[in-house]
């Protein structure tokens, strides 16, 4: 009995089912924000949706805060939490539906967001800590090249699209490592609340300087916005907060290499795009370097 005990007590804890399913569910919710970005900058210019979302969905999650009173940050806590919302959410976004505005395809901008892992995997080896072993760089490694080949038959040149990508890139990795540095512990509801609320303004004014705000389809526009902002901006950023309270930055970063394989799946079953082998196979290796990458 007394060794039962003890065996039991050794072992490390199952994950939960939910625990399990987020990570999946996140990939895809994830990848779906996208196409609805392509659907959107066809209808609006990029910088005047990115501040459509951010208003809406700051709105949306401030109200689901105060309904579930949950706790608002304060002080120091809250500034670093308005730095990590500017970089994830107004650097990130704001450059990446640039992109998608150049003409970059869906899965092109995705491969770009999909380096992120490694981005981050350095970033936190540097400034947390975080220890990354062999196995876990031969998985970064397998996911970039699955990542590449996934979409390298899609690709299409454009130099400021390239540059905008590797801004977004920059604000989605700093960002993700700033907020495990200094606001792991945030509130998803009310956390991510604040870094719509904070990131809204700022596009807000670029929209105002660089664009002239036009809606051409306001059918498509608000399909797009609805879906941006209810799944890809209050969905998958409580999801991604809920991972970062429980895991590495290193572990939910990888998550990010199966984003441009299913975005190229998602693209064949909504805009009809044919499925090439090439994604297939960068789909089963980005899978696999997840696995090496995540596990224990």
């Amino acid at each position: 009995m007394s060794s039962d005990l003890s065996q039991s007590e050794g072992a490390p804890p199952r994950p939960s089912r939910a625990a399990m399913v987020v990570p999946p569910v996140f990939v895809v919710l994830w990848s779906s924000a996208f196409i609805a970005g392509v659907i959107g900058v066809g209808a609006a210019p990029p910088l005047l949706l990115t501040f459509s979302r951010f208003a809406a969905a700051g709105i949306l999650l401030a109200l689901i805060a105060l309904t579930t009173r949950a706790p608002w940050p304060r002080g120091v806590k809250l500034a670093h939490i308005a730095v990590s919302g500017l970089l994830i959410q107004a650097v990130q976004f704001g450059a990446f539906y640039s992109a998608l505005s150049t003409g970059l395809p869906a899965a092109v901008v995705a491969l770009w967001q999909g380096l992120n892992p490694v981005v981050i995997a350095l970033l936190a080896a540097t400034f947390l800590h975080e220890r990354i072993g062999p196995r876990q760089w031969l998985g970064f490694v397998l996911g970039a090249v699955g990542v590449i080949l996934a979409v390298v038959d899609r690709v299409s040149f454009s130099v400021a699209g390239m540059i905008l990508c590797i801004i977004g890139l920059l604000g989605l990795s700093v960002g993700t490592v700033y907020q495990k540095r200094f606001a792991a512990d945030l509130d998803v509801r009310s956390g991510t609340a604040v870094q719509f609320i904070v990131s809204a303004p700022v596009i807000g004014v670029l929209t105002l300087v660089l664009e002239t705000p036009h809606i051409t389809d306001w059918g498509s526009f608000a399909l797009a916005l609805g879906w941006i902002v209810l799944v890809n901006s209050v969905g998958t950023f409580v999801l991604l907060n809920l991972m970062l309270r429980k895991s590495s930055a290193s572990k939910v970063g990888t998550l990010f290499f199966l984003t441009p394989a299913v975005t190229a799946i998602l693209t064949w079953l909504t805009l009809g795009q044919t499925l090439q082998p090439l994604t297939i196979i960068g789909l089963a290796i980005s899978g696999v370097g997840v696995l090496l990458a995540t596990m224990k």
